[in-house]
């Protein structure tokens, strides 16, 4: 049995490996450090994003006869040899006059990405189907991004853009045994948030369980990812995204399989590295681990809330990621429902149970009436509170008294005049205060309905619209993140400036606009 994980574990590995692009750090050794560590690109991911004009080795060869030499200009050499990238808003301009409805119908056209060609020149990695990007310096499919993305073109009656995503997605996941963070070579080395489950029950909603048995290769593929290592672990021990607790059970964590800096946030990673105590691969790893959370960065994250340098990602097993496992352990339980397959239905229903059983257990905090990650390497619960405490109430995990505890929670700490706040913590960071995010209001707003609390999930959702809508009739724009705390300010923190666009803002307010017959208010 051990000789046959083993060679399972190779096989993943060989085709991981096999099927991985160059990433830019790859192909333009010295070249890439050279850029990154200069001003000729304020943004570290605009340079891994270029195209190059011709073969890599040539400009390699080019940039290694030439640097020494009296007068080379690094500046120029770059834009000689490469085309930077455009941004997808950069040239559109809307009609705020229009209102908001029709410019999130229009932006669905100028997000929208045709399939790709592919280029061994460019860190892009090929999509067959059209897809849509977030906006601004996103200019790939992001994997959670999309989910909520997908919300908004339900809405406007485009399942086919939504099937064309999620065939992408499953494409990604035959090409690559998991999907990336995004469409790029730099990003081979890390999932997000596993939300494919989520996406392929939305569309099952509005074409069938069909859905479920069209997709079930991949979300086995994908879950078998997110296991990798599982079953060989010894209790109180982790390996890639698995965790075996001293219980036995099995959960789940962020990963990344690189312990060097991200390519796209270069030279932020080697700064932040300068702060740290850990060995620098244990650091690095807690960064990528944080990335491929999503929530880059958060004193979630954290020992110290103000200080980055003690990250540790990779030591927490978060509340969200296994919410989002137990549901796609469900998900794949009832496609073989649809099968008539009893025994799979069985066992995967069993892995859902005692999931459950350990979300419940290890998760909740009573003193605290919270739901909070927790450290398996110390074995003991996280004491910063999240807004990933909503998670067990949108897949239906909580208890009724402890969703009415969160409610209230809710309610008296994180609820300010703009929405929900994503921590309690203004440490500087973009996934803390004063920053709200439009997937975590959606998800707490779905999830406070689950169990009834109908008014404060409508007041969540009020506040947060009338603030997009308020930014979008002064600036003609839909935002990344907004400050929610003080609505006369734009959000603030984070590795790179406020992007605008934005995929799963559009998606989560048009949703929820149509879900409690929200309309702007025209002349204000």
């Amino acid at each position: 049995m051990l000789k046959k994980l083993i060679l399972i574990a190779l096989v993943f590995t060989a085709t991981y490996t096999n099927a991985q692009q160059k990433t830019p750090r790859q192909l333009f050794p010295g070249l890439f450090e050279a850029v990154q560590s200069s001003d000729i690109f304020p943004d570290n991911k605009t340079f891994v994003d270029c195209t190059p004009r011709y073969e890599p080795s040539q400009i390699m060869k080019s940039f290694n006869e030439q640097k020494g030499k009296t007068g080379f200009n690094l500046k120029e050499f770059v834009l000689f040899n490469f085309t930077p990238p455009a941004s997808p808003t950069h040239a559109f301009q809307t009609n705020i006059e229009e209102g908001i409805r029709k410019h999130i119908d229009t932006l669905w056209q100028v997000l929208q990405r045709k399939p790709d060609a592919g280029s061994k020149l460019s860190s892009l990695a090929a999509l067959p189907n059209p897809y849509i990007v977030p906006g601004g310096r996103f200019r790939e499919i992001y994997y959670w991004d999309s989910y909520f993305t997908m919300l908004g073109l339900q809405q406007s009656h485009q399942e086919k853009v939504i099937g064309n995503m999620i065939d992408n997605f499953a494409y990604l996941i035959d090409t690559y045994g998991f999907i990336p963070n995004g469409n790029r070579a730099y990003y081979l080395t890390r999932s997000q948030p596993p939300f494919f489950a989520m996406m392929v029950n939305l569309l099952a909603k509005s074409k069938g369980n069909a859905i479920l048995t069209k997709y079930q290769p991949q979300l086995i593929k994908e879950y078998n990812y997110w296991m990798l290592g599982a079953t060989t672990l010894a209790k109180g021990k982790a390996t890639h995204r698995a965790v075996r607790m001293a219980d036995g059970t099995l959960l789940n964590r962020y990963w990344d399989e690189s312990d060097e800096p991200r390519e796209e946030s270069y030279i932020k990673d080697v700064d932040a590295a300068k702060t740290t105590s850990e060995p620098l691969p244990v650091f690095y790893h807690h960064i990528r681990a944080a990335a491929a959370s999503g929530w880059d960065f958060s004193s979630r994250w954290f020992t110290d809330p103000a200080k980055i340098g003690t990250i540790q990602t990779t030591d927490l097993v978060p509340v969200d990621l296994n919410c989002l496992m137990y549901n796609m352990e469900l998900t794949i339980a009832r496609s073989y429902q649809v099968k008539g397959n009893a025994a799979q239905y069985n066992l995967y229903t069993a892995k859902a149970a005692a999931r459950k059983k350990a979300i419940l257990k290890y998760f909740w905090d009573e003193k605290n009436a919270w739901f909070n990650d927790y450290n398996w390497t110390n074995n003991q619960r996280n004491t910063i509170p999240t807004l990933a405490a909503v998670f067990p109430l949108e897949f239906k995990i909580a208890t009724t008294a402890q969703a009415k505890k969160v409610a209230d929670g809710l309610k008296a700490n994180f609820l300010k005049p703009g929405g929900l706040v994503t921590t309690l913590n203004f440490s500087g960071q973009q996934w803390d205060a004063p920053n709200g995010w439009a997937p975590l209001q959606y998800m707490a707003i779905d999830g406070l309905e689950n169990y009834n609390h109908h008014e404060l999930a409508k007041e969540i959702a009020t506040r947060w619209m009338n603030l997009n809508i308020r930014v979008f009739k002064q600036t003609g724009k839909l935002l990344e993140k907004y400050n929610v705390v003080d609505t006369s300010l734009t959000a603030g923190g984070g590795e790179y400036p406020l992007q605008d666009g934005f995929g799963w803002t559009n998606g989560v307010l048009l949703k929820l606009m149509n879900k409690y017959n929200f309309e702007e208010k025209k002349g204000e």
